[in-house]
Formats: C-alpha cells, structure tokens, sequence
C-alpha cells in the first residue's frame, strides 16, 4: 500500500489506441512505466475486445507477468474502459495486483449517454461496473480540472500523483505517453489528446 509519494513514484500508465467499432474486434492497449513524470522505464503491451469483458483479467495478467512489477507503486488508466465499453473492474484490478489504481478523466461522463449507448450493444450490466467505480473527484491542475475515481488508494494521495505527473498537460505524463505510442503505432503517427 502506497502511504507517501515520492518524486519518482514508480507508475504504469494505461492507455488504449485508436480502433474502428465498425471491424477491428481488438484494441491495442500499451502501457507504459514511469518513474514520476519524467522518466520512461519501459514499455507493455496487450489486447482488449472491442465493447468486450477482458479487459480486467486482460490487465492484470499484463501487469502480473512483467518484470517491472516489484517496482510498481500506482496503475494509472486513461478512463475507466478499453476498446470502448470494456468496462475495468477497477477494484478487482487493485486487488489482485495489490496496486492502487487512478483512473484519470479529462470530461464528467454524462451517464444517460452512456446508459443509452450500453443499451444499443446489450451491455447494461456494466454499468454496475462503472458504479462500482464509486465517487468522481475533481483535481485541479493550473487552473483547469481533471477528474479521477480511485481504489486502493485515499483521494490525497492519487490527487499528489496525479499533480505530480502532469507535467506537460492536464494529462499525467505515464497515460500521454502511452496514448502517444498507441496512436503513433496504430495510425503510423501519433495524434489526438489522451
């Protein structure tokens, strides 16, 4: 459990690439590792269903088999679902790799919205998932706000980690780069926002 925040806390920063509902069947997802904000330890990687269910166990399993692991202090992920609405136990994944984990968000979801487009794919069951989420906090960075839903960890200190981490926008360093590579692999340059 972490207590304290160090500067180079060691963090794995989660994102999914760009996909095409409409054919692709997976997501790439990557992962990066980073020491605080500034340092690029290394770099994983696996696939997630579109609108699927394994994104949970899919992580997990990512983050248990890596090398890095022992170093790991806090898993920090760019939303709270992979591949559209494959929706992340975020409890389960603390728990079973016995990290805190943050998930970071630039916009309230609107959750009619959701509810609806989880309607259309017959998937209201997720939203028990994202429920069980619990509470969205806002954290204020220069100025603007970011949002974050935590397990495994106090409000302060994901709060501490993810000002630390912000460095060069409102997005913490760990999921800018792994939104950076994901999209620069899958459309052959990086594009968009995380």
């Amino acid at each position: 459990m972490l207590h304290k925040v160090k500067k180079e806390v060691r963090i794995l920063g989660i994102d999914d690439a760009p996909f095409n509902k409409e054919y692709d069947k997976k997501v790439l997802v990557i992962a990066t590792v980073f020491r605080g904000g500034n340092y690029l330890d290394g770099l994983l990687s696996c696939y997630a269903q579109v609108d699927g269910d394994d994104a949970t166990v899919n992580l997990i399993s990512l983050i248990k088999k890596t090398k890095h692991l022992e170093q790991l202090q806090c898993i920090m992920v760019n939303g709270i679902a992979l591949g559209g609405f494959n929706v992340i136990d975020i409890n389960q994944l603390s728990k079973k790799t016995k990290l805190p984990v943050i998930v970071v968000i630039r916009r309230i979801p609107n959750l009619d919205k959701i509810k609806k487009a989880l309607k259309k794919i017959k998937a209201v069951y997720k939203m028990k998932l994202l429920e069980k989420a619990g509470k969205i906090y806002p954290v204020k960075i220069k100025n603007k706000y970011v949002y974050i839903q935590v397990a495994g960890i106090n409000f302060d200190l994901a709060a501490q980690i993810v000002k630390l981490t912000a460095v060069h926008s409102l997005i913490p360093e760990p999921i800018r780069i792994a939104h950076l590579i994901a999209s620069g692999i899958i459309l052959g340059e990086s594009r968009g926002r995380a």
